[in-house]
Parts: structure tokens; sequence; C-alpha cells
């Protein structure tokens, strides 16, 4: 079908046509949420991490294609581009000692993926930005060979009209274009799942979008983008502006991005997919033969292959996903905003501590979206993205008195949402050492203010010290990196410094 459209392209009719049958998969939702069809709670989550691919000289290396041959494993897939790879760990139970099976499973798929990398003289690295990565690297020639991307890029670029502009201000300023979508690939994150029933969809979507900017400010992990140091987490700027449907035109109108932190709260799942449908036009008019419809009458289950298509290119940080597994419908938050890395280890403490934090959050009798307006929390997570471990956030009051205060987020963590995190899993049903141990790594990052884009940083700048030229800096630093990673102690144990 992809090469099919690539050689033909889209017509008028195919997006009229595309526009009705998206409407009868949003009709074919909200009968399945009225009839309440889906899957009963099974507090599955599941976790997926975009890789990087460099040489022993910290240079980006394009080889995913035969890296994948030399991995063959069903679990390991090309992303965006061709420096890319992606893991994704099937679903467990969130309980017992889900963490440190987490821990175990993805430490040896990323151990094994690296030697096999190896035999390539290339190596996985774990980071929210490859430092190394350069404006002539992300180039339409090394965007991954899969008809999907070419026909994604080739749509955005239609919708657009005209390069992409690259823009960010940070410590220092990124000016450039882009002919393509390539520079979105730069941007490599985890993306954590959890399968929730309808009608606690709305409460843990709330959560998880309040509690956004408090995940970045402890991960924040992409402070360099093509040589330039710019926001502690570089990868919504550079995402939003490398996907980017709208020239600047539309911009100015307020038209909004397909790349967004939303613009409400929500009451339901549906609430974001008819968002989809009435704010952005089809990217990918493919159409499936099913009639969701009359499958719903005849007592079955409709894939709704358009609805989820399309919502796959609108890249909220909080994303519904509607999901058929033997022939059952569930729906799942898929939390988007976490950059990868730095180690093993704190990946899976990001993890415990969002599921813990989401958990207690969307059970409080009165839950932080009645308290905290949503402009708060969009700009909490602006904040993060520019200041990391140092942000200030905004964040209600404790008690009945309510208010909201501007307070540090390491400060935040510490005496507020850390308790909170393990209330959380010990509703999941965590194992206690698991918990504690995870839960403690979020601890000693914020009373060390260290995290991944802050040893970045901080090693940079070493390296300038001691005599190195940016580029050759940005090398050493990623080798250092690379190293450490390997080794597998959480970040805020990392020694400073290129040796």
């Amino acid at each position: 079908m992809g090469e099919k459209v690539v050689a033909d392209g889209f017509g008028p009719s195919d997006r009229q046509q595309y526009r009705r049958k998206l409407q009868q998969c949003l009709a074919g939702l909200a009968r399945l949420l009225a009839e309440k069809r889906f899957d009963r709670p099974r507090n599955l989550m599941g976790v997926e991490i975009e890789l990087n691919l460099a040489g022993a000289d910290g240079l980006p290396r394009m080889l995913n294609g035969p890296v994948l041959e030399k991995i063959a494993s069903p679990d390991f897939q090309t992303e965006l581009g061709m420096f890319n790879l992606e893991v994704n760990i099937a679903p467990h139970q969130l309980e017992g000692h889900v963490f440190d099976r987490l821990a175990e499973e993805i430490g040896t798929g990323i151990g094994y993926a690296d030697r096999k990398a190896a035999e390539l003289d290339a190596g996985v690295v774990m980071i929210g930005v490859l430092p190394t990565l350069e404006q002539h690297d992300l180039v339409p020639e090394n965007l991954s060979d899969n008809d999907r991307y070419a026909l994604l890029n080739d749509q955005i670029l239609a919708a657009r009209g005209e390069d992409f502009i690259l823009d960010i201000h940070g410590v220092e300023r990124l000016q450039c274009t882009s002919e393509s979508i390539v520079p979105e690939a730069a941007c490599t994150s985890v993306q954590l799942h959890l399968q929730v029933t309808p009608a606690r969809f709305a409460a843990v979507w709330n959560a998880a979008q309040a509690v956004s900017g408090v995940q970045i400010a402890l991960g924040a992990n992409a402070p360099f983008v093509f040589g330039h140091e710019l926001w502690r987490e570089s990868r919504p700027p550079l995402f939003q502006q490398a996907t980017d449907t709208r020239p600047p035109e539309l911009q100015s109108q307020g038209v909004r991005p397909r790349t967004w932190f939303g613009e409400r709260w929500i009451d339901s799942a549906y609430d974001l997919f008819e968002e989809n449908l009435r704010y952005f036009p089809a990217l990918l008019p493919l159409q499936d033969e099913e009639d969701p419809l009359l499958v719903l009458d005849r007592g079955g289950v409709p894939r709704l292959q358009e609805l989820v298509l399309h919502n796959g290119t609108v890249y909220r940080w909080n994303r519904p996903v509607y999901g058929l597994v033997d022939g059952v419908p569930h729906l799942r938050v898929e939390n988007r905003v976490l950059p990868a890395g730095p180690t093993v280890t704190d990946v899976i403490a990001n993890a415990a501590f969002y599921y813990g934090l989401v958990r207690a959050l969307a059970d409080e009798p009165r839950p932080v979206w009645k308290r905290l307006a949503f402009e708060d929390a969009e700009a909490n997570f602006d904040t993060a993205c520019r200041h990391g471990i140092e942000a200030e956030l905004r964040w209600p009051r404790p008690g009945r008195a309510g208010g909201v205060a501007t307070l540090p987020a390491v400060r935040l963590v510490l005496d507020e949402l850390l308790p909170l995190a393990a209330a959380g899993l010990d509703a999941w049903h965590v194992e206690p050492a698991d918990r504690d141990f995870y839960l403690g790594v979020i601890e000693q990052r914020c009373r060390r203010r260290v995290n991944g884009a802050s040893w970045q940083v901080d090693t940079f700048h070493r390296a300038l010290e001691a005599g190195l030229d940016r580029k050759t800096a940005l090398a050493a630093m990623t080798r250092r990196y690379r190293m450490l990673m390997r080794e597998g102690e959480p970040v805020h144990t990392w020694p400073v410094g290129i040796h």
C-alpha cells in the first residue's frame, strides 16, 4: 500500500472519503465506550526506548538496517533516522518485582544490541539527542528505508509548503532550515504505556499532564543540538519545529501545532480523539476496507485503523491509544515526555516515579487538575524543558486553603511528590525493595541536583576549559557518556569530566 501511495499521491476525494471514515471510526469509539466493551482492569504497562548508533569516536553511524539484521530480534525495529533503533519491551503486570525485571530485560536487550552493533564498528547510545549530530547528518538521504517514513515526510512537507525553520533560543541560539522532517530523528525518547479502563482514562491522562513538567525537570537529557547548547531538554522544541505543518502565517493565526501539549483537562478519552479530528487534517489518508459501524452492528469489535493511524500523526506528549488484543479493545495512556537514558537504572527510576505518582494523583479525592490551571501545567512543561533540574514550577499548595505556589522542582519532589509516588507504588502492590531503590535514585538526583543534562553540560565545559575545541569536546563527552552508560551506575553518581 505504501509503495502505491508514494507513487500515486493522494487526491482531493481521498481526503474527503478519509474524513468521512474518521467520523465513522469516532462514532464507533463512542459506541464501544457507551456499551462498555473495553477490557477489564489488568494493570498492564509497557516500555519503548529509542536509541542512537554511534562509533567509538562518538560520531553517529547510519547503520540501522545492517545492525538490525545482526540483532535479528522482533523486539528491535527501525526508527525515523538511519542512526536510530527502537526496542519494545513486552507488556508487564505493574506489581511485585516488575521494575527489577524490566531493568534486567532492558539491560540484556540493549547489551545484546550493543555487541551486535560492535561487529559493524558501532554502538548503542541511550540519550535524548546525540550531541555529535550535525545538520548535514539530518538530510533526506539518512531517512530509514521504510515507505511509511518517506510518505510521512512527503505529506508533512506538502502540508507545510516550504522548508522547516529551526529556531531555538536557549543558552545559545540555533537557527537553520531543513528540507525534510529528518531532524525529528534526533529526538530519542522513552515511551511509558499504561493500560486503563475508560472510567479511569481521564484521571490518569490529566494526572500525567500535570506531572509532565516534573518528569522533564528530573529527567532532562538533551542540552545540545547541532553543537549548540540550547535548553536542558531540547527535544520538545526541536520535535515541534521539525514536524510543524504550519507556515509562519498559520502560526501567527494561532493554528495548533501537530506536536502539542494540549489545551484543557479532559473528561473522557473520547475528548482527545475528537480533538484530533476537529483540529488536524489527515496526513496519511490510507483507508481500510472495514466498516466500523457495521462490524459493531454484527456484534464484532472494529479495528478503527483510520482513527489509530491519524492519532499516530498527532504528537501529544501524553497520547491516547486504542488497541485490540485477541478481539478485545483497550485504552492506554502513552507518556512520551521523557528522553532516553542516561542508564537503564535511570530509565527505570523515571518509570517507577511516573507510574507511582500518576496512580496516587489519579486516586486523590481533590485531584490536582481541579486545583491547578491547565495553563500552569503547560508553563511548567516549558520551564522544565528550558531549565531542567534547576526549574521552578507552579503547584497547588497542600491543605484546604488552596492557592498555587512557585517552588524549586527538587523541593516539590522531595517534600511532596516522592511520598505520593511511594504511596502509588504501594497501591500497585510493587515490592517495597523495588520501590525504595528506584525512588531512592530520584531522591539522590534531587539532593545532588544532577541529571543527564547537567552532567553533559558540566562535562562539556570541563573539556572546553581543558583546551579542546567545541566539536572535539562534544565527541569526548559523548564517548565518556557511552562508557558510563554501559557501566550502568545512575547518572547522579557519575564523575564530571572526560577522564
